[in-house]
């Protein structure tokens, strides 16, 4: 799809104080962000959040009860739906059955008056790789073909900004991993701004160049994925994206850029000092499932790599061989399971239920969070729903 420069009224899209309250209950609380011109930006968050609240205030379709929307140097808080730069691609396609995919794409700019509206549908179509099924009617397609073609009408009117509420959420894992390339793909190609709404941890992570975790109104912790997910800050953001193994420990000793924590049998664990909060002795030592490594006990000479941290004693109490890895539940000494995702490189090194392990993980792949933080925020919630 050719290019002529920006969208009209396309730029930064700046939410300052942006809040919405329903009655007491406070949806959006005192929201604050800028989502550069051109980028994919994802709002990810269990139901009530407030992510889908905020998409509906950016679209126009909620009133916030206070801050300001710009788009660029444009203030758009209060303008109608129909005259924000912005578009919206739903979970439910809101297709018109009795058009074609070619009339379907067509029909804002025909009700628009624009010229060349062939043209820019023919490019369109070709970017969404829609072209052979132009003539086709929406019961003719694919769930994943007809999330195409929602995205390639909204596309075809080049908008300040891309909405998507949940756009893959109807569609089968395969078919859903399937389309996270091919909508970044999209991205990329049109340079649009993106924002996207969902509460699946690896689509935000698959697609955004930046991701706002949010909770209860407000946002966790935003950054790019890798980030996120190697520095949690919260155990909100610990245990939502993705899963982390969080242990009750008690900082000893701060030398330079290095921390002694104790864990609660006095094992001694070594964390890099920029990873452990300052001014804080009760922490939650954090390490994710895949940075952990089982050794047989007793480990034999030279198995334990050099500076590792270790955790004896422990018991295999699952084991679950899922293909590409094994997960398993491990019992330390003081009673607590941690999980272990170790990957598949033949059955024969496999660990049973029942033997006794070592537990292995690198200082660097170790973080700490203030243990007045509750341990389980983030665990308890419903992944499959949105709000």
């Amino acid at each position: 799809m050719t290019s002529s420069g920006p969208p009209a009224g396309s730029g930064d899209l700046t939410l300052s104080s942006l809040t919405k309250r329903f009655g007491s209950f406070v949806a959006v609380d005192d929201l604050s962000l800028t989502i550069p011109q051109g980028s994919f930006f994802a709002l990810l968050g269990p139901s009530g959040c407030g992510k889908t609240t905020t998409l509906r205030m950016i679209a126009g379709l909620e009133e916030p009860t206070a801050g300001e929307i710009r788009l660029g140097d444009r203030d758009i808080t209060y303008d109608k739906p129909y005259r924000r730069p912005v578009n919206t691609v739903f979970q439910s396609y809101a297709l018109f059955p009795h058009m074609s995919v070619r009339e379907n794409v067509a029909f804002g700019l025909k009700r628009r008056g624009v010229a060349n509206v062939a043209k820019q549908v023919d490019e369109v179509l070709e970017l969404t790789e829609l072209g052979q099924l132009a003539q086709r009617k929406p019961s003719q397609l694919s769930g994943g073909q007809q999330q195409r073609v929602a995205l390639a009408r909204a596309i075809v009117n080049k908008p300040g900004v891309l909405l998507l509420d949940e756009p893959l959420g109807a569609l089968d894992l395969k078919l859903r991993r399937q389309m996270q390339v091919e909508l970044k793909r999209i991205q990329t190609e049109v340079g649009l701004t993106f924002v996207h709404v969902t509460h699946d941890q690896e689509e935000a992570m698959t697609m955004a160049d930046t991701i706002a975790v949010m909770n209860s109104g407000r946002i966790e912790q935003m950054g790019n994925p890798a980030d996120l997910y190697e520095n949690p800050v919260t155990t909100f953001a610990a245990n939502f994206l993705g899963q982390s193994n969080l242990i009750r420990s008690v900082v000893k000793e701060r030398v330079a850029e290095s921390v002694v924590a104790t864990l609660p049998t006095g094992i001694a664990v070594r964390l890099a000092g920029h990873r452990v909060p300052a001014e804080v002795n009760e922490v939650w030592v954090g390490v994710r499932p895949e940075k952990l490594t089982l050794l047989d006990e007793p480990a034999g000479q030279g198995e334990v790599p050099a500076r590792a941290n270790t955790i004896g004693g422990c018991i295999v109490t699952d084991a679950s061989f899922i293909g590409v890895s094994t997960q398993y539940l491990v019992k330390t000494p003081w009673g607590q399971e941690l999980m272990v995702f170790e990957q598949n490189q033949g059955t024969a090194g496999l660990s049973k239920v029942g033997d006794r392990v070592v537990l292995c993980f690198a200082p660097e792949h170790t973080f700490a969070l203030d243990a007045s933080q509750d341990a389980d925020a983030g665990i308890e919630l419903d992944p499959e729903a949105s709000s």
